[in-house]
């Protein structure tokens, strides 16, 4: 039985040459975090209202804060979420 030998790069290569990679990581780091703040308000039994109080601001800016598709949420939103949801944010940078 011959073995069969990849070809190719992987996916993430196919979206660095394609010029999307960075888009997708971004996406999908939005994703995650939309996915993070909606268990989280879950897991302490908040409403969006109960949350944009908390926050100090309105209800459709937590919604594009859960959002997954939204990617121009600021650092400052971002602050205010974790806060109001007795978190905090940590942000690393890591070699490209």
């Amino acid at each position: 039985m011959r073995k069969r030998i990849h070809r190719g790069s992987d996916f993430r290569e196919f979206l660095k040459d394609e010029g999307m990679l960075e888009q997708v990581e971004e996406r999908a780091m939005k994703q995650a975090l939309a996915w993070q703040l909606a268990a989280l308000l879950k897991k302490q039994e908040l409403t969006k209202a109960e949350m944009a109080a908390r926050m100090k601001t309105s209800r459709a800016a937590v919604d594009r804060l859960l959002d997954s598709a939204n990617t121009s949420v600021t650092l400052a939103t971002l602050g205010k979420a974790a806060r109001a949801l007795r978190h905090r944010i940590r942000i690393d940078l890591t070699p490209a």
